[in-house]
């Protein structure tokens, strides 16, 4: 088959091409996450073979109930032989299960336990130490053994709570939201990437009995508008998340006697932003130091030094 022929099978298969521009659009910002990182495109090629092989295995062991190598193979597009190396090395993510953040737990104590809700209902101002009722006391409940210190520190950093007069603390959310460049925010891209992308994969390969999807969005806000919503939304998308939270305690409850085994299950809200687009064109590059160049001299008939530079 030449290359027009190839070109052509392609162009006529639009599941395949709408595959790939999805692909593309998901890989954007994996790449700004990968750069960030430091991570090559060396290992990231590393990461997806190995990955593709893993999960091929599963698929013809689900469809055949048997393993083949040489399917694997020819699913993925790979050698049998390095098909054969990956599958016979140790799966270092079934060992890296998700960091659950102790923040969560810590906040999530402080709103529901009575030992640190205040009269009206709202999150009690506490004391930073102390025996009971206190932040110290609330950290060796829910903090899985991280110190007070540490504890306040990454609290006060995201944004959850704040110091109020002498060493006692005010709880400012609920839901602790991860930024910087950190182990435990990038945990948090990969098992909520992964959540969004199986649930709207689920919806598509399965008609039937779909996992609840929803998007609204709107085109050309302008900056007021946007901080408004993003406001709105933050203070409706909190309340939402308590009350999931709430219902799936309550549910919890109820099946504490049952021995079955359960599935994890959960739900997630994100708001999502385009960032302004910078074209990049020749006045901005102008506005940039020119980098200077290095010229390599004639050396004279008596000159003594070999490769001397100057600009």
């Amino acid at each position: 088959m030449n290359s027009r022929t190839r070109r052509d099978t392609h162009s006529g298969d639009p599941v395949k091409r709408a595959t790939i521009i999805a692909l593309k659009r998901v890989m954007d910002p994996l790449l700004e996450l990968m750069f960030d990182a430091g991570v090559t495109v060396s290992e990231f090629n590393k990461i997806s073979r190995d990955r593709a092989v893993r999960i091929a295995s599963k698929r013809v062991i689900r469809d055949s109930g048997r393993q083949s190598k040489s399917r694997v193979a020819i699913m993925t597009g790979l050698p049998r032989s390095e098909v054969t190396r990956i599958l016979g090395s140790v799966d270092s993510a079934v060992q890296d299960q998700p960091d659950h953040h102790p923040a969560r737990r810590v906040l999530a104590g402080w709103h529901d336990n009575p030992s640190f809700v205040a009269p009206n209902g709202a999150p009690a101002i506490l004391p930073i130490f102390g025996k009971r009722g206190s932040f110290q006391n609330l950290v060796e409940r829910y903090g899985a053994g991280i110190p007070v210190r540490a504890m306040l520190d990454e609290l006060v950093q995201l944004n959850a709570a704040e110091l109020v007069g002498d060493q006692r603390l005010k709880a400012r959310a609920r839901v602790p939201i991860l930024t910087g460049l950190s182990s435990r925010s990038i945990a948090a891209v990969g098992e909520r990437g992964r959540d969004l992308l199986e649930t709207l994969w689920h919806n598509v390969r399965k008609g039937s009995q779909p996992l609840f999807e929803a998007t609204a969005s709107m085109e050309e806000g302008d900056p007021e508008m946007i901080r408004l919503v993003r406001r709105e939304i933050t203070e409706q998308g909190t309340n939402f998340i308590n009350a999931a939270t709430a219902l799936f305690n309550r549910a919890h409850r109820k099946r504490k006697e049952k021995t079955a085994s359960g599935c994890r299950f959960g739900v997630t809200l994100y708001y999502f932003q385009d960032e302004s687009s910078i074209d990049i064109d020749s006045s901005a590059i102008e506005n940039h130091q020119r980098r200077k160049n290095l010229r390599r001299q004639k050396r004279k008939p008596n000159q003594t030094s070999v490769n001397q530079l100057s600009e």
